[in-house]
């Protein structure tokens, strides 16, 4: 496959959808931010506050990476184009600790298998900085959903549990993008990204599973999300162990 390091080797397309892609992750690093500043005020200790601080300061400096990219490759400013699509569109909030930690969890983790798909990117440059997220966000991946495990189990959420979860689901999914498109198919092609976004909804949808049986949750219809997704994800939870809830551990780099 071949692969790119500067503007000049590109033909428009690929120009094209670089910089689109550099966009869209910049808007997500910066919406995370966004998200989870707005939920530090809902941290009910000093241990939650610190970390709240460290998460938003990880994810500006996402952001940032992604801006010193977009600028050495465009030598403009991702800023306002981020800030245009967060006033357009911005990042719903949490209301409560239980709904920050279920966001934490499923929002988290749609976003760290989306760039697992990047892993490889012919263009090299996001290669780089994707890894470098990808090795960050790693390390702190398994906690949103040792939350929302430790929180449904004082029984104190019955409530609202469903209603968070399928709201930050819903967002989760949102993170792959339109399954079996034409652009999908071109970013494959050309080594852009390795899988269609149908199988990367699969890959996440199992890797939440342990979670949403120990959680006593169960999947809404697709229609419930009103998102595009592909008849034959598999929502079922027969087989899943409610035990491997809390134990995650990041897929190997660079695995198919």
């Amino acid at each position: 496959m071949r692969t790119y390091k500067d503007r000049a080797e590109m033909d428009e397309r690929y120009e094209r959808t670089v910089i689109q892609l550099m966009q869209s992750q910049a808007y997500r690093e910066l919406a995370a931010a966004h998200l989870f500043g707005h939920g530090l005020a809902f941290a009910p200790e000093l241990r939650w506050i610190k970390f709240m601080t460290w998460h938003i300061r990880e994810e500006v400096e996402h952001f940032e990476a992604v801006a010193r990219m977009y600028r050495r490759f465009t030598g403009d400013d991702v800023t306002p184009v981020v800030m245009e699509r967060l006033e357009a569109r911005p990042v719903d909030r949490a209301d409560s600790w239980f709904e920050l930690a279920m966001a934490q969890f499923l929002f988290d983790r749609g976003g760290f298998w989306q760039l697992r798909e990047y892993e490889q990117c012919s263009f090299l440059p996001y290669r780089d900085v994707i890894g470098k997220i990808i090795d960050e966000e790693a390390g702190h991946q398994g906690l949103g959903e040792r939350m929302v495990v430790e929180l449904v189990a004082t029984g104190r959420y019955e409530d609202r549990k469903h209603r968070d979860f399928v709201k930050w689901l819903r967002h989760g999914l949102l993170s792959f993008g339109r399954p079996g498109t034409e652009g999908n198919r071109y970013a494959i092609e050309v080594g852009i990204k390795k899988r269609d976004s149908g199988q990367v909804m699969q890959d996440y949808l199992d890797d939440i599973k342990p979670a949403v049986k120990a959680c006593a949750l169960t999947f809404p219809a697709p229609a419930e999300l009103g998102l595009e997704m592909p008849p034959m994800l598999d929502w079922s939870l027969d087989g899943v162990e409610a035990s491997d809830a809390g134990r995650w551990h990041a897929p190997s780099r660079l695995a198919d």
